[in-house]
C-alpha cells in the first residue's frame, strides 16, 4: 500500500483533498479517541507520516517521481521507502518517525565524518632565562601526539582480495523497520557495493593514527618576551583522511633578571652613582644586555634622573630592531670613616648652605 492509498486517495489528489482525508482519519484513529488501542495508534502514526510527506511539495515530488520520500540530500544520504509490512503485528512496532530521523541524522554524521578533518593543535610552555630570551636559543621539546599510523600510512585499512560483504550479505543494502514502515539504505560497511576490498588496520584499529612521542628542536628567536607564543607548523596532531596536521604552540615564560626590567623592547637598569660624580659630572660604564654601555652623567645630576641609550635594549623578534637602554641614577653616599672627610663635608655644607627641604 502506498501513501495515497493509506489516506484513501488517488494519485494526483489536491492539497485540499489530502488535508480533508487526514482530518477524517485522524479523528477516527487518534490515540486520545482510542485509549489503549495500539493498532489504532500505529495506524495514526502511518497516516500522519503520509500526510506530512504529501503536504510537503519537495517530498511529494520526490515520492511521486522516484517512489521514495527520503531522496538523496546534500549529505549523500539516501533512505528508500519500500512500503508497509503489517505481517509482524505489533510486536515489532514502537518505531516512530522520530526513530527514522534519528537514523537519517546518524547516516549524515557518518557521511560528514568521512570528509578530511584537520588535526588538533598542541600547546606547551617553555621557561627561559632572561639572557636566553634576549639572545635567542634552541631548545629540545618532547611531546606526545597522534601521528599517521606507520602500518597503514593513515588509511586506517589494508587492501585485501575482493569478497562479499558479510554485513549485507553482498546485497549492498540494509533494511530497517519503523513500526509497519520498511526502509532500505546503503550498507555503510561496503559503501553500497556489496563487496569488501579492504579490512581495518589492526595496528591502529582503523583510526589511521597512533600515539607517538618525539623530541624536536625548537628555535626561540632573539628578543622573545614573557607570555609570547611560538608557532611550530604541523607539529600538532595528524589530520584524519588527508586533513592538514595541527600546529604546536609554545608559550614562553621568561625568568626575571636581577638588574634589568623589560617594558616592551626597552630595558631599564638602576646604576649607583657617587656624590662627586653626580655633582661634578662623569662618564660611567653601565651594564647592557650585550656587554657594557658608556653613559655621560652631566654635572648636577639628581638621584632618580634617567638617561636613554639608543639601540641597546632588547631586539624585536619580528624585525630585529632594538629598543633602548634606560639608565636610572641612584646616588650613593660615601662611608665617612675619617675626620678629614668629615671636615670637608662640613666645609662643603657651609659653602653650599641652601635648604634642600624648601
Amino acid at each position: 500500500m502506498d501513501l495515497y492509498e493509506l489516506l484513501g486517495l488517488a494519485r494526483g489528489a489536491t492539497l485540499i483533498e489530502i488535508k480533508r482525508s487526514y482530518r477524517r482519519l485522524a479523528r477516527k484513529y487518534h490515540p486520545d479517541i482510542n485509549p489503549g488501542d495500539y493498532a489504532a495508534e500505529a495506524h495514526f502514526k502511518e497516516i500522519t507520516y503520509a500526510y506530512e510527506t504529501l503536504t510537503d511539495p519537495e517530498r511529494r515530488t520526490k515520492y511521486d517521481g522516484a517512489g521514495y520520500t527520503g531522496g538523496e540530500g546534500a549529505d549523500g544520504v539516501a533512505f528508500a521507502f519500500e512500503g508497509f509490512d503489517f505481517s509482524a503485528g505489533q510486536t515489532d512496532a514502537g518505531g516512530t518517525i522520530r526513530d527514522l530521523f534519528a537514523d537519517v541524522f546518524t547516516e549524515r554524521n557518518r557521511s560528514r565524518s568521512a570528509a578530511p578533518q584537520p588535526g588538533a593543535d598542541l600547546h606547551q610552555s617553555l621557561t627561559l632565562a632572561f639572557d636566553e630570551s634576549i639572545h635567542g636559543v634552541q631548545r629540545q621539546v618532547t611531546l606526545t601526539r597522534f601521528d599517521l599510523c606507520r602500518s597503514c600510512q593513515g588509511a586506517g585499512q589494508h587492501r585485501i582480495a575482493e569478497r562479499n560483504c558479510s554485513q549485507c550479505q553482498g546485497s549492498g543494502t540494509l533494511r530497517s523497520r519503523h513500526g509497519s514502515m520498511v526502509f532500505s539504505r546503503a550498507c555503510e560497511t561496503c559503501g553500497g557495493t556489496g563487496r569488501i576490498t579492504a579490512v581495518p588496520c589492526e595496528a591502529c584499529g582503523g583510526a589511521g593514527q597512533e600515539a607517538r612521542t618525539e623530541t624536536i628542536a625548537v628555535r626561540i628567536p632573539a628578543g622573545v618576551s614573557d607570555g609570547s607564543r611560538i608557532r611550530v607548523p604541523e607539529k600538532g596532531h595528524a589530520g584524519l583522511r588527508g586533513g592538514r596536521p595541527g600546529d604546536l604552540y609554545i608559550t614562553v615564560r621568561v625568568q626575571s633578571h636581577e638588574m634589568f626590567r623589560r617594558d616592551g623592547n626597552d630595558l631599564f637598569v638602576v646604576v649607583p652613582v657617587a656624590v662627586h660624580e653626580a655633582a661634578l659630572g662623569a662618564k660611567i660604564e653601565v651594564p647592557a644586555p650585550d656587554g657594557v654601555a658608556r653613559v655621560r652623567v652631566p654635572p648636577g645630576t639628581q638621584s632618580g634622573q634617567r638617561f636613554r641609550v639608543r639601540g641597546r635594549g632588547a631586539p624585536s623578534p619580528r624585525n630585529g630592531e632594538r629598543g633602548d637602554l634606560v639608565v636610572e641614577v641612584k646616588l650613593v653616599l660615601p662611608r665617612v670613616l675619617d675626620e678629614r672627610s668629615k671636615e670637608l663635608l662640613r666645609e662643603f655644607g657651609r659653602i653650599n648652605g641652601e635648604d634642600v627641604r624648601k
